[in-house]
């Protein structure tokens, strides 16, 4: 009897031999690698049973090591020999002809491995693993040959010889069976990108087939959350031109009717549970538009009140009922009992960076809690909103007894880190350019902490700041942080300060819309004068020169509904602020301030989003007196058209800014993809028109000075802006006309920088 395996791993099933028994065991052509090392590897021992299976077992692991190209197994007498020819080993592994990527990255997918064994099979997985790792960065034609160059004894040099070829762009991005949205809409909504003048930067016209699902699943979202519940993609397809190297990509759609919510009702099967006490949880309203995610939101909200009721597997199930001629489907929520299951374990898989108590600490629920498939939801909603992760995708699986449940959690790590760039030019007194460029990674170490480091400069000012986050702190749910800071600022004409100090921060959740925090500020404030040329003048002296500390503390009250942080269609955004300095240090004033903005789409298919923003503050001095920095100023962003601090009080004789006791804004802006260029180049263009003042003032000047501005005068603004969603962050270009200003007001019509929302 004989069982042989050659290079395919063919094997011959052993005819004989059932219920044998030997005595030896003896390995025949076994040089570099040990006769215990293939005993080992064999399910038949010495005086025990063994039957065909044990045979075709020991070959298959035999095989399964990669050690031999041919296995013989045979029974002489008592003895079972077994007749191996070895593989080569490798000696060194190198890749050339890459360039795109570098050579750990790629060895990091190589299964073929230094004084590994050289196997056909492996190099082929290997040579997949490959063409793979460029097709992810855009060269789907890159190929991938071998060499072997032959040392004696058994043993190869392996080299990998790549053609990185050209990169495989996306041409066109058609949609099929859309009637409500132009197909430049949809293009919009999904992560593929048509290839254009900026690609090569932003590598956003990489095809994959994830990428695609990933497509899929962005306009399923986009249908559901604008009324059409029954929104299928019918199918999406890549074709591949080999001759142009590039995709044609196609979504095949049926975008169905569009709805609005019709009567919405809460019913209980669970004893104890009231529907009336749930009714103030929907989201949903009779009229508005059917969304998608407003259900899901009331799923929420009544699974977290019905669980805080001590009812852990209850389960949240809404029916909806179609009433096709008026357009509408009504919504009933039933609240039911669920099975009773628990959570054998959760099964991270897939992140390559990020570490798994990152993702797992996103879960309200931990092994052996109640399974509860809303609570899942809710976490893979944190999960997306991240920013970690491309994908997030929670499945269930069978755990060991009938009453559990595994968690298997695939993610895809991304980029995390950007860096960023910004600039102005002021025309005041002060003019010249300003300059500031800032990294930041929200993903640190991919412990999930954040960590941003800015560095700016102007004619006469420089800045320098670092921040850091811990959005876990002590393993709560507390977003613990600290903030560094250094600021130096000559632009006035007979002061100058310098800032040095640092914030100590902790914010907390409420709910998951409205969070709290609380901070505490150290700033020393080294303010100077003095000017030699102006010694003779009365008016040398604004305020008392420093330096000075503030001490503070602080309270803030966060609201925010934003669908999306870096291009907002929909929510709101409002914080409002409490602060009171006099612990410790010489500034002694008690401040409150607040901003709201709300935006809204204004023509969907036109991607036009309109926005309208508040804010506000007021601050009252608390002790004998009010320094010249504790006062508020108007940044360029809050008032555009005018400097920072550029409006406001100041001091006739030198006409210094000195802040203000109250400020007010309001704003009106609408923006809109550039008719000129494609959509997938990030850029937009807006509209606006800002208004606001800044009055009142505490400090006590000195001298035969005073100061002016001190009246309720508004100042108001028009201009337009150009808006990049660029691979190095937002940037956006401002230019902005007052049209109602003050004599004494500095203006600064053009400002280039990093875009801010909020």
């Amino acid at each position: 009897m004989v069982v042989t395996g050659g290079s395919f791993a063919t094997l011959v099933s052993a005819t004989g031999a059932e219920a044998a028994v030997i005595r030896s065991i003896q390995v025949r052509g076994a040089d570099r690698v040990s006769a215990d090392t293939v005993k080992a590897n064999l399910s038949i021992k010495p005086g025990e049973n063994f039957s065909n299976a044990d045979i075709d077992a020991s070959v298959r692991r035999l095989f399964a090591t990669g050690y031999f190209s041919d296995v013989k197994i045979s029974v002489s007498g008592s003895t079972l020999v077994v007749v191996v020819n070895e593989n080569q080993l490798i000696n060194e592994v190198v890749i050339n002809g890459n360039r795109k990527i570098k050579d750990d990255k790629l060895q990091a997918v190589l299964r073929s491995r230094s004084m590994g064994p050289y196997s056909e099979t492996t190099i082929e997985a290997d040579k997949q693993a490959i063409r793979d790792a460029y097709a992810a960065i855009g060269r789907s034609d890159a190929t991938v040959t071998t060499q072997t160059y032959p040392l004696g004894n058994g043993r190869v040099n392996l080299a990998f010889i790549v053609d990185e070829g050209d990169r495989t762009k996306i041409s066109q991005i058609n949609f099929v069976g859309n009637q409500a949205y132009s197909n430049s809409r949809l293009r919009s909504v999904i992560l593929t990108k048509k290839s254009n003048f900026l690609s090569f930067l932003t590598r956003k016209d990489v095809y994959s087939e994830e990428k695609l699902r990933a497509d899929e699943e962005a306009l399923r979202q986009f249908y559901f959350n604008s009324g059409y519940a029954d929104f299928r993609v019918i199918s999406s397809e890549a074709v591949l031109d080999e001759a142009s190297n590039e995709y044609v990509v196609t979504f095949t759609v049926d975008e169905g009717q569009r709805y609005d919510f019709g009567d919405v009702n809460v019913e209980s099967t669970v004893q104890g549970i009231d529907p009336d006490e749930l009714k103030g949880l929907i989201e949903s309203h009779p009229g508005s538009t059917y969304r998608a995610k407003d259900v899901q939101k009331t799923m929420s909200e009544i699974s977290q009140r019905v669980a805080a009721k001590g009812y852990p597997f209850a389960r949240v199930t809404p029916r909806g009922n179609r009433d096709l001629g008026n357009g509408t489907i009504a919504v009933d929520y039933l609240v039911d009992q669920g099975e009773r299951a628990y959570v054998e374990r959760i099964e991270i898989r897939g992140n390559t960076r990020t570490r798994d108590y990152v993702i797992r600490r996103e879960f309200d629920i931990g092994e052996g809690d109640a399974f509860n498939q809303e609570v899942i939801a809710r976490a893979k909603r944190r999960l997306d909103a991240l920013g970690y992760f491309s994908s997030v995708n929670i499945t269930t699986a069978p755990g060991s007894q009938p009453d559990r449940v595994v968690l298997i959690v695939d993610v895809q790590d991304q980029s995390t880190g950007s860096f960023g760039i910004g600039a102005g030019y002021e025309t005041g007194k002060s003019g010249g350019f300003k300059l500031e460029a800032s990294i930041e990674e929200k993903n640190f170490l991919g412990r999930g902490q954040y960590i941003r480091l800015a560095a700016g400069r102007g004619g006469d000012s420089r800045n320098y700041s670092l921040s850091f986050t811990e959005p876990y702190f002590l393993g709560y749910r507390l977003a613990a942080g600290f903030d560094l800071f250094s600021d130096e600022d000559d632009s006035e004409d007979y002061y100058s300060v310098n800032s040095k100090g640092f914030n100590l921060r902790v914010t907390a959740p409420i709910t998951e819309e409205l969070s709290t925090t609380l901070k505490y500020s150290y700033v020393k404030l080294d303010y100077d004068s003095s000017d030699p040329s102006q010694l003779s003048s009365p008016y040398v002296h604004v305020v008392n020169d420093g330096p000075w500390v503030r001490s503070s503390i602080s309270h803030s009250l966060t609201f925010d509904t934003l669908d999306d942080r870096t291009l907002p269609r929909d929510g709101i955004f409002a914080q409002i602020t409490q602060e009171f300095a006099g612990l410790g240090g010489d500034s002694d004033y008690y401040k409150i301030s607040g901003k709201a903005r709300y935006f809204h789409t204004l023509l969907e298919d036109a991607d036009v989003i309109g926005s309208i923003s508040v804010s506000g503050g007021h601050m009252w001095g608390t002790g004998n007196d009010t320094k010249v920095f504790d006062q508020f100023t108007l940044s360029a962003s809050e008032l555009r058209g005018f400097e920072s601090g550029g409006i406001g009080p100041r001091a006739t004789s030198t006409g210094d800014s000195l802040g203000g006791t109250t400020y007010f804004t309001a704003s009106a802006e609408a923006s809109f993809p550039l008719p000129a260029l494609p959509r997938d180049s990030g850029f937009r263009g807006a509209i606006f028109v800002d208004a606001g003042t800044l009055y009142g003032n505490d400090v006590a000047t000195i001298g035969a000075d005073a100061v002016k501005g001190t009246d309720m005068s508004l100042r108001a603004s028009v201009g337009a802006s150009i808006i990049w969603a660029s691979p190095f962050g937002p940037l956006r270009f401002d230019y902005a006309v007052p049209f109602k200003k003050e004599s004494y007001d500095e203006v600064q019509r053009f400002k280039f920088g990093i875009a801010t929302q909020f």
